[in-house]
């Protein structure tokens, strides 16, 4: 079994590292920096217009089915928890610190971007085969590149199916709530582990199949009230720890933009491994160019694409260039990202271990669970979605029960095999994101001149 496992890692590896080449890097990093330019940096002239959206009501005329607020925290669920915890711990250990300065540099652009995708996304919405409407990628290249263009949208739609499974995050929900509660309990071992993590894997399943049953309401719903104030739980753990050692701050952040550009920490010291790390964890992290989250703002119920645009792009601001950057800090300043002993949600636990009190990572579990659980949640509608684009939306409610195996699992499975294929799927969902938002862009750019308009006229 060991070698099935190093043999399959080995092959993923491979098309991991054929999949994340320049030319992908250069479509994320460059497509972002062209729409900031072509768009005259309109996503950060106009960061705070997003803000005052998220509180206005929808109109209840208007077609959707979330508001700017639940929308956005759909979103964020598919983004914050184990991208923010273990994708960090992942991306120093593989990259080392420098790696953090490329997910700096992708949220920059990526803020741009999603301003592009999800205005795109409320533009092209489209009817599934059961006449219910529907956003996201698939949708953007149907109903607004045509008939030619179709293969693309399958394309990613198949992509997407794969690439929303949730395989990771429960992987590391498991491995945090065996390391910070069963262990020292006594519940399980740490060198036999395999039935704990198959029985939690069931719990965590019903938990899934109870919140899912709702449909997307009910995600909505949930999600607008636990990614909030999980958001402001987990910050104020890292403010705690990050004001106890507010000496160390600073030069763990000197450590991250030094080493971006040396690359001493990454394996093998390459620096092209950085970037590629940080582009990487951060396009997990924060989703922009990959689609997914346009399956979510694409659900707003509102008549006016541009506001869900200027909603979208709060996105990389509040998941990466703050959530990350916190936990980022906190295993930088713990110093036990050296010792090479930890990977993924486990180097953060010993982070916060280390510096803060023993029950530390209780408090952690409980955080990153809630989290977890509302991104599982969210896959589960994104994969829904990708499948009833494929065979049809009648039969897209049989995928719960594949998804409710797929929980058990990641209870089980190698991470290291997980995190491969979620990358690799990453990848091939970007391809058809971009291609389709840069030929689009001219559209969004008529669209939002028309939008801001109206504005000064209303305000005149």
């Amino acid at each position: 079994m060991n070698d099935i496992y190093k043999n399959l890692d080995q092959a993923l590896e491979a098309v991991v590292g054929f999949l994340w080449g320049p030319p992908l890097v250069a479509l994320l990093m460059g497509g972002g920096l062209f729409f900031l330019l072509y768009s005259r940096l309109l996503p950060y002239r106009h960061l705070f217009s997003g803000v005052r959206l998220l509180f206005m009501p929808a109109d209840r005329n208007d077609e959707g089915t979330l508001s700017h607020f639940q929308a956005l925290s759909t979103a964020l669920s598919g983004t914050l928890g184990m991208g923010n915890v273990a994708g960090v711990a992942v991306a120093i250990a593989v990259g080392g610190p420098g790696a953090i300065f490329w997910m700096w540099m992708s949220a920059l652009v990526g803020i741009a971007t999603k301003f592009y995708t999800c205005t795109l996304a409320v533009m092209y919405r489209g009817r599934d085969s059961e006449g219910a409407l529907q956003g996201g990628p698939m949708y953007i290249i149907r109903e607004g590149l045509g008939r030619r263009w179709r293969p693309l949208a399958y394309f990613f739609a198949l992509a997407g199916l794969l690439g929303t499974m949730p395989i990771f995050q429960i992987n590391q929900l498991t491995e945090v709530v065996r390391e910070a509660i069963a262990i020292p309990a006594g519940w399980t071992h740490s060198d036999d582990h395999f039935t704990f993590d198959l029985v939690f894997g069931v719990i965590l399943a019903g938990l899934v199949l109870a919140v899912v049953s709702g449909k997307l309401p009910r995600v909505g719903k949930v999600t607008g009230v636990l990614v909030p104030s999980m958001i402001v739980g987990y910050l104020l753990l890292t403010a705690v720890v990050l004001i106890t050692h507010a000496d160390q701050v600073a030069p763990a952040l000197a450590l991250i933009v030094r080493d971006a550009f040396s690359g001493q920490s990454a394996a093998g010291g390459v620096l092209g491994a950085v970037i590629i790390t940080g582009i990487r964890r951060a396009a997990f992290s924060n989703e922009a160019g990959i689609g997914t989250e346009a399956m979510a703002h694409g659900a707003a119920r509102t008549a006016e694409p541009v506001r869900e645009g200027l909603v979208a792009m709060l996105g990389p601001i509040i998941d990466t260039l703050i959530v990350c950057t916190c936990t980022a800090l906190v295993i930088l300043i713990s110093g036990v990202w050296q010792s090479g002993d930890d990977n993924g949600v486990s180097l953060t636990v010993a982070a916060f271990d280390s510096l803060f009190l023993d029950y530390s990572g209780v408090l952690l579990a409980v955080l990153v669970g809630v989290l977890s659980l509302s991104t599982v949640v969210t896959f589960w509608y994104y994969g829904a979605k990708c499948l009833g684009f494929l065979i049809g939306a009648r039969y897209q409610h049989h995928y719960v029960w594949f998804y409710l195996c797929l929980v058990v699992i990641g209870s089980v499975a190698s991470l290291s095999v997980i995190i491969r294929v979620v990358d690799s799927m990453y990848a091939l969902m970007a391809l058809p994101t971009m291609i389709a938002s840069l030929r689009l862009a001219p559209r969004v750019n008529r669209a939002a001149r028309a939008y801001f308009a109206g504005r000064r006229r209303e305000e005149n």
